[in-house]
C-alpha cells in the first residue's frame, strides 16, 4: 500500500496539529475499488451521507413504455433529451427542492439514462429518466434509493383531490380550455372531457400513460410539476369513459404499494 498525502504549516487542527489529507491506494486493486479514503476524508464523506439520507422522497413512478401522445406532449416542456415513444420513464419527486440535484447526480452516474427534465420548486424537486431499456432505467432508480436509504412503498400516496368525466362540452367551453393549454392537443365541442387532480403531482403521469394505453382519446393537457398534478383529456364518450377507468386503476396501483395506506 502507498501513501499519497500532502501538507501545509498554514492549515492547522484544533489544538494546534497539522492537517494531512491525501489517499491510500491499493496497488492490487484496480478502478475506484482502489482507492481508500484516509480519517481525514472520512468525516466529510459521513456528513454528505447523512445529508442524502435525509432526502424524502415524495414521488416514484415508472413508465415501462411511453405513449405517443404523452412522449410528444411531455418533449414540448423537457428542458433536456426529448423522450421517444416507446422509452421507460422514471419520474422522480423530492423533497427539499435542491435536493433534486444530488438525486439526479446519483442516477445519471448509475447507468446512461438521459436526463430529460429537471424541476427546482419553493419546497419540491422533480426529475425525469429517459432509456430505451427498461432495465437501464429501473437500475438508476434503484441506486437513488439505496443512495437515499428509502424504497418504493415509502413514497408518498397518491391522494386524488378531484376527478369527473364531464360529456358534450359546450362550444365556449372548448374555446377556453385551449387557449389555457397550448402545449397539448385542441379538445372539441361536444366531446367528453376526463379531468384527475392528484396530490402530489407526478402520479397524473402514470394516469396519463395508462389511459392513453387503454382507448383512443386526445391528450389535452397533463402538468405534473406543483403542488398538485392535473391531467385532462378528452374523446368521444365511451372512449372517456374506458380511459378514465383506467386512470384511476393506475392511480389505487400506486397506493397500494405504498406502506403508509
Amino acid at each position: 500500500m502507498n501513501r499519497f498525502a500532502s501538507f501545509d504549516a498554514r492549515e492547522r487542527r484544533v489544538g494546534g496539529s497539522s492537517l494531512v489529507t491525501g489517499t491510500e491506494v491499493h496497488t492490487s486493486a484496480s478502478g475506484a475499488s482502489c482507492v481508500v479514503t484516509t480519517d481525514s476524508e472520512s468525516p466529510r464523506l459521513l456528513r454528505q451521507n447523512s445529508h442524502v439520507q435525509s432526502i424524502e422522497l415524495r414521488t416514484y413512478v415508472f413508465l415501462d413504455s411511453l405513449q405517443p401522445q404523452l412522449a410528444a406532449y411531455m418533449g414540448t416542456v423537457s428542458q433536456g433529451f426529448l423522450p421517444i415513444p416507446g422509452d421507460a420513464c422514471l419520474w422522480m419527486e423530492v423533497s427539499p427542492g435542491m435536493a433534486v440535484h444530488r438525486v439526479t447526480d446519483i442516477a445519471l452516474k448509475a447507468s446512461n439514462v438521459r436526463l430529460g427534465q429537471m424541476v427546482v420548486e419553493r419546497a419540491f424537486g422533480s426529475m425525469a429518466l429517459y432509456h430505451r431499456d427498461q432495465s437501464t432505467v429501473i437500475h438508476s432508480g434503484d441506486v437513488v434509493l439505496e443512495a437515499i436509504g428509502s424504497s418504493i412503498d415509502r413514497r408518498t400516496p397518491a391522494d386524488v383531490s378531484w376527478t369527473e368525466v364531464i360529456r358534450a362540452i359546450t362550444p365556449d367551453h372548448a374555446v377556453l380550455i385551449n387557449r389555457l393549454n397550448r402545449r397539448g392537443s385542441m379538445i372539441e365541442a361536444g366531446m367528453s372531457m376526463f379531468i384527475l387532480e392528484t396530490e402530489p403531482a407526478g402520479y397524473v403521469l402514470i394516469a396519463a400513460n395508462e389511459a392513453e394505453k387503454s382507448s383512443n382519446i386526445t391528450l389535452v393537457d397533463v402538468k405534473a410539476v406543483g403542488a398538485f398534478g392535473r391531467l385532462t383529456l378528452a374523446g368521444r364518450e365511451g372512449d372517456v369513459e374506458e380511459a378514465a377507468a383506467a386512470a384511476m386503476r393506475a392511480i389505487e396501483s400506486i397506493n397500494r404499494n405504498c406502506s403508509s395506506r
